[in-house]
């Protein structure tokens, strides 16, 4: 039997993480044994041998580890197989060899004679250890060579041997920069990509851009901003996702969802540096230019650089791990044992999604790791320590913009596949496709009608006067989500039982009788606010079905305004005011040029965005944009003739803006 998932299968083969990296040249290329690594190390005396048996692959290695250790060499992962069983890509041998193995590859070519030349610690050795999977939980020894052709170095030496070589660390992440950068932008160098970021300012004023050198005047790290996403981020900012699922042409893609639920862009960046510093760089200059607005939430990968960088920057920012890349990576992690329990990951995504208490999250996945015995498992281990960044169940009280847990949405990864393929491009291209497809973009949001609204007889399932309020007011995939939860509402039922200023009620579905999937509302009937603690309000700004029950028992028939989070409906991109932020914004504006000129760019955008809708909008624009200039002509002629009093003032005024 298959298991199947909603993800796509081919994104794991694409997945590319900042620091999955790093983790994986240690893991599959050098393994310098430490004692103090291999607890059972003084228990393992034995020599390999031929039908040797293991339970796993990883028990295969601590026992060659742990051999090394005790010979006193290092080892590494030479080779390793996978076949396609039943629908899922699982790891059938591994070969385990000397750090000696094999010889350093001379190359020929005229690019890697412009390398630093390094002293290779290859000699040839020919030991080796190779296991295959026989069966589901069996592993075999059917490869072995015990000699070596060098002096084996005891367990001092090799601890001296990390050691020197943890110091060079920094070293080598120079190095590796370097080496990104080539094959990056191939023979050719970074010259290119800044005058893309040029001519794109020429044509645009409020393009944003900035790069990081490193001590040789290379560039390390570049963000770069068009004017319709800062833009987009004045009305959709809340939420942001750091998008680093493709990253073969090294370019990680900031993200949202706007009002239609539909993927927006935020910004860009080339990554070469994937340092904390480099990335705290990285978040630092894309908020600057967001006008150092944060955001409510931040989703990225999984990965302690990015951690470590985000806490520095976004502080007050609420941080999670995407799902729906950890979803992928179990496919991965859990591949020795997925063939043995198919419905295990399809078990695993509905105690992680359909789970909306801690609670209730906490029940379904014990009697999952013990349903499948998987208490030592240490990759589901690992994923139970980190569950409040990464379970739906512990993030209800904060927004994330995301309206259905249940199903992925569009990422920047399929996005990219879907149009470009698997054709390798150059980095330039790749950034001049991805324009040519974001102004299409922007021109199907142009020409979608804001005020457009559904026909009321083909969409409503009920007579409720709140469903015909909320089609009027909601976008259409807003509207559909809360359709759901009012028609579901209506299979729920509510008990007052407590009285006061915000009276307390049970909630549950009809005819489920277990006490853990039951819920409590708090209502105000004066003042019209609720809180249910399934905080799903709080986590994607639609009312849940809880509460929606106990407006239906009260009597409520229209949704009050602060029930309705603007962001949803058709008039997100109306507000707020201009005036209402005029405040705020020349204080921050009073002595910064920079602040000054992208306020006035964003506010300008708005109205650029408005005029381009129809004819009539776009002469009344245009009527206001003359006028505006007009009195900004008057304005200078005035201050030009004023007399010496002002001249100083006004001399001023322009050697700054002129700056």
């Amino acid at each position: 039997m298959d298991y199947s998932s909603s993800e796509d299968d081919s994104s794991i083969e694409n997945l590319t993480d900042l620091d999955e990296e790093d983790r994986q040249e240690q893991d599959n290329n050098i393994s310098i044994p430490i004692q103090n690594d291999i607890s059972d190390a003084k228990t393992v005396y034995q020599e390999p041998y031929l039908g040797m048996e293991f339970d796993s692959d990883s028990s295969a290695r601590s026992f060659y580890t742990a051999y090394a250790l005790k010979l006193g060499f290092g080892i590494r992962v030479a080779r390793s197989r996978t076949e396609r069983r039943k629908g899922v890509e699982t790891l059938v041998m591994k070969r385990f060899v000397c750090l000696k193995e094999g010889h350093h590859k001379k190359k020929n070519d005229q690019e890697s004679k412009k390398r630093r030349k390094r002293i290779s610690i290859r000699d040839g050795c020919p030991a080796l250890m190779e296991v295959v999977r026989r069966g589901l939980d069996k592993w075999v020894v059917c490869k072995l060579v015990l000699e070596h052709t060098h002096v084996v170095a005891s367990p001092y030496q090799i601890c001296e041997l990390q050691q020197n070589e943890g110091s060079s660390k920094e070293k080598e992440t120079e190095e590796r920069v370097v080496e990104m950068r080539r094959k990056v932008f191939g023979g050719g160098d970074c010259q290119i990509l800044l005058d893309y970021f040029k001519k794109m300012q020429l044509k645009n004023n409020g393009f944003f851009y900035s790069v990081k050198l490193d001590g040789m005047n290379c560039v390390t790290n570049a963000v770069w901003i068009d004017a319709k996403a800062r833009v987009w981020y004045t009305y959709f900012g809340d939420a942001v996702t750091f998008d680093t699922s493709f990253m073969q042409n090294r370019i990680a893609v900031f993200t949202g969802k706007n009002h239609h639920n539909e993927l927006v862009i935020f910004g860009y960046a080339l990554v070469l540096d994937k340092s904390v510093l480099g990335l705290v760089w990285v978040f630092e200059t894309w908020l600057m230019g967001m006008n150092k607005r944060y955001p409510i939430s931040l989703t990225t990968d999984y990965g302690k650089n990015i951690s470590n960088a985000i806490s520095r920057v976004f502080p007050q920012t609420y941080h999670r791990f995407c799902r729906w890349r950890i979803f992928s990576r179990c496919k991965k992690k859990l591949s020795d044992i997925y063939p043995k329990f198919p419905s295990l990951h399809e078990e695993i995504k509905r105690c992680i999604n359909e789970a909306d208490t801690v609670d209730i999250y906490e029940i379904y996945w014990r009697s999952i790791v013990e349903k499948f015995d998987l208490r030592e498992n240490e990759w589901l281990g690992f994923l139970y320590e980190i569950r409040n960044k990464w379970v739906p169940a512990y993030l209800t009280g904060s927004f994330f913009a995301e309206l259905a847990t249940d199903k992925r949405a569009e990422s920047i990864n399929r996005f990219y596949r879907y149009h470009f393929g698997t054709n390798k491009v150059s980095l330039i291209g790749f950034i001049t496709k991805f324009d040519e497809l974001m102004e299409t973009m922007c021109e199907k949001e142009e020409a979608r009608s804001e005020m457009t609204i559904l026909p009321s007889d083909r969409v409503l399932k009920t007579d409720m006067i709140m469903e015909k309020q909320a089609v009027e007011i909601y976008t259409r995939q807003a509207f559909l989500i809360f359709q759901t939860e009012l028609v579901e509402s209506l299979n729920h039922f509510a008990v007052k039982i407590q009285e006061g200023p915000y009276c307390k009620y049970s909630v549950e579905r009809v005819g489920e009788t277990r006490t853990r999937y039951r819920h409590t509302v708090y209502f105000s009937m004066g003042e019209k606010k609720a809180w249910c603690d399934c905080n799903k309000f709080a986590f994607f700004g639609i009312l849940c079905r809880h509460v929606l029950a106990v407006f239906l028992l009260t009597g409520l028939i229209l949704l009050p305004d602060h029930c309705v989070m603007r962001r949803w409906t058709r008039k997100a991109k109306m507000g707020p005011d201009l005036e209402e932020r005029d405040g705020e914004n020349e204080r921050l504006c009073e002595r910064d040029v920079v602040l000054r000129y992208n306020d006035l760019v964003r506010d300008l955008m708005r109205c650029v965005e408005k005029g381009a809708v129809s004819t009539e909008s776009f002469r009344v624009v245009k009527g206001v944009v003359r006028k505006a200039l007009g009195e900004i002509r008057g304005f200078e002629e005035r201050s030009g003739i004023c007399g010496d009093r002002n001249s100083d003032r006004v001399l001023e005024q322009r050697t700054d803006c002129e700056f």
